[in-house]
């Protein structure tokens, strides 16, 4: 609804409509003013925002529904990116919830190879500590740095 609009509708349909400032949005979202500033500039909240004739912004109070969305992505491990084209889809009348499921099973790939790597790591590191010399011989000593690091 443009801010023109405002002053000439009945408060009941007003109240309905009721367009929410960044400080609002922020307080009732729990994110900070800058965070609901930048997902506004990168799109994030697109279809909730509108600016008055003054230039502020004004976010329906649908926004706080789509930051809470954009949050537990997040915390799920998507990237700004990804949720994006996610709201996307959504915005075009469309349910995303094969595309988030084939994100979180990506996400759930990489976590994989990633306990992989840090399981072979652990192997390598306890390798190390059990060979673990506190007083290398004095020949080793003169053509490394740290003989326990650098066997031969």
């Amino acid at each position: 609804m443009p801010h023109s609009l405002r002053g000439s509708m009945p408060h009941s349909l007003l109240a309905s409509h009721y367009l929410l400032k960044v400080g609002e949005v922020a307080d009732r979202s729990g994110l900070p003013r800058k965070t609901v500033r930048y997902y506004d500039d990168i799109g994030l909240l697109a279809p909730t925002v509108e600016r008055s004739e003054a230039g502020y912004r004004l976010f329906s109070a649908d926004v706080l529904n789509r930051l809470a969305f954009i949050r537990q992505a997040q915390g799920l491990g998507l990237s700004l990116a990804e949720i994006q084209h996610i709201l996307e889809i959504r915005d075009q009348g469309e349910l995303p919830c094969g595309e988030i499921r084939q994100h979180l099973e990506g996400k759930v790939d990489a976590i994989n190879q990633q306990i992989q790597a840090l399981e072979a790591l652990r192997a390598d590191l306890h390798s190390i500590l059990g060979g673990w010399e506190e007083n290398p011989s004095r020949d080793r000593l003169s053509h490394t740095i740290c003989p326990n690091l650098q066997r031969d």
